[in-house]
């Protein structure tokens, strides 16, 4: 049975290989998606076999692409193989897309998530030509019934000059009132307070809005979300976890934090989802989170009544968990609210509600500068995503990663990182499999002394001190001593050698 209710759209009903013959050359196109959950499932093939097709008449076809954030291998994949994708905005993780972007061949502004919507608003990212939105349903007024991830939709299908929806039965058609679609925003200095204090408040309504006349296509779809297993958690993602909940529970014993903890955010992957499995086992109850998606350590515990809330906005599912959601939708959607990517990662709803945030890295170094995007400094891994819009705003900002890489060639505890994504200003805890660092109150130096000692691993230790040492001596004391050519030397060692250890 269709789930194109709306008489008027009905007629709109078409293939998505037609539906990418509106899509031009040049252009700006905003998609939905976000970490594999809602992305458009037909469209971006056949703009893809377009693209193509004009390519191998010597014609040049691509165009700017907007998301929420990472889509899956039918989106970015496809029109990155292509050269398809002449700019990307405003995260990714796809392999080709990634190539694409450090060849070169493909521009990629690396921006906040909390940040897309507002400058997509205001003009400064340049016209948006067309939305290309997965939805649920399109209901019999007009109103679209959102699927699996909201992101930035909201704003595509209200800025965009053309709109084409994908509705899509695989997704459970009980996701309606889930979803809390906030049209309250404004640019400064229009902008006024966003009424909400507490992680299950809904202050929005429970469908996008979408003006008909700018509608072109509508294509009828059954295709599942592109849904990644997690990898078991392994030894160092449990002693990381451990850790990191050890600190948590002595923050409650020395009454910084509340019994039942504060909202809890987590970056994504196997360190946060093992984290999720050790809060299953712990002592604390009535869990709340606001963070950008639900995984199946979340699901686990709002099954386990741990957990009485949860507010994204998408999901992040194994195939296991995504059918499970699927099939009770309804049970869930009282417990779970998906919000537009703006009101998820808000800055004031992050401080307001005092968020307790863990994400991932790539590096750190032995001051607490944290490097989240970058390889080597220059070759960009996936992005910023929302770690930033977290870590900056929350009452307690963790970032985790194992203290080694690549079998030991490379110590993820460097004397400098090679990119700065969050400052030390900003990072009050760092986590590896050798222990916790807490980074609250600390000088540099005294930063610097736990870090080494408490993070790094110890084929590295020796290492980091003789470098901690020399550098003062050569900073005469200084604030924070660094002698800036034997900190890039870390790096440079690598790149000629293949590990960072001395011959």
């Amino acid at each position: 049975m269709s789930r194109v209710l709306n008489k008027k759209l009905r007629k709109k009903l078409t293939t998505a290989a037609e539906a990418a013959k509106l899509i031009k050359p040049g252009t700006n196109v905003g998609m939905s998606g976000f970490t594999g959950a809602g992305y458009p499932k037909e469209v971006p093939g056949a703009l893809a076999s377009e693209m193509k097709a004009a390519h191998e008449r010597g014609k040049d076809f691509q165009i700017g692409l907007f998301t929420g954030a990472s889509t899956a291998p039918e989106l970015d994949g496809l029109l990155a193989e292509v050269d398809g994708i002449s700019f990307r905005t405003p995260y990714q993780s796809d392999p080709i897309m990634r190539r694409k972007i450090n060849e070169g061949t493909a521009e990629y502004a690396d921006i906040h998530l909390s940040h897309l919507a507002p400058m997509i608003w205001a003009g400064s990212m340049g016209k948006l030509h067309t939305a290309v939105v997965e939805v649920t349903a399109i209901k019999e007024d007009g109103l679209l019934v959102p699927s699996s991830s909201i992101g930035n939709n909201k704003t595509f299908l209200d800025r965009a000059e053309q709109i084409i929806l994908e509705v899509n039965s695989w997704q459970s058609a009980d996701l309606e009132g889930m979803h809390d679609i906030y049209y309250g925003t404004r640019l400064p200095p229009e902008r006024q307070p966003v009424m909400l204090t507490h992680t299950g408040d809904r202050i929005g309504q429970r469908n996008y809005r979408v003006d008909p006349d700018k509608v072109v296509a509508v294509i009828e779809t059954d295709a599942a979300d592109r849904n990644t297993p997690f990898k078991p958690a392994d030894a160092d993602s449990k002693k990381m976890a451990g850790f990191y909940l050890e600190f948590l529970t002595h923050e409650v014993k020395r009454g910084r934090l509340p019994k039942d903890l504060l909202p809890l955010q987590s970056g994504v992957g196997n360190v946060a989802n093992a984290v999720l499995a050790g809060l299953l086992e712990g002592p604390f109850d009535y869990l709340t989170s606001y963070t950008e998606v639900i995984q199946d350590g979340m699901v686990d515990l709002i099954d386990s009544g741990k957990m009485v809330v949860a507010s994204a906005t998408a999901f992040s599912l194994s195939p296991e968990y995504a059918e499970r959601m699927n099939a009770e939708a309804r049970r869930y959607r009282d417990k779970i609210v998906l919000r537009p990517q703006e009101i998820s990662n808000h800055p004031e709803m992050i401080r307001r509600l005092g968020i307790i945030a863990c994400n991932g890295m790539i590096e750190a170094d032995i001051y607490g500068n944290v490097n989240s995007t970058h390889i080597m400094g220059s070759r960009m891994q996936n992005g910023i995503g929302g770690s930033a819009d977290f870590t900056r705003n929350a009452f307690i900002s963790a970032f985790v990663t194992p203290s080694i890489a690549k079998g030991g060639a490379i110590s993820c505890i460097v004397p400098m990182v090679s990119h700065h994504d969050h400052t030390e200003h900003d990072v009050q805890v760092l986590i590896t499999e050798q222990g916790l660092a807490d980074l609250r109150g600390k000088s540099p130096k005294q930063r610097a002394r736990l870090i080494i000692e408490n993070c790094a691993h110890p084929s590295y230790r020796p290492m980091l001190r003789e470098y901690f040492e020399h550098a003062q001596k050569v900073c005469n004391g200084m604030h924070t001593p660094h002698d800036l050519r034997q900190s890039l030397s870390w790096h440079q060692r690598f790149l000629e050698t293949g590990t960072m250890q001395p011959a």
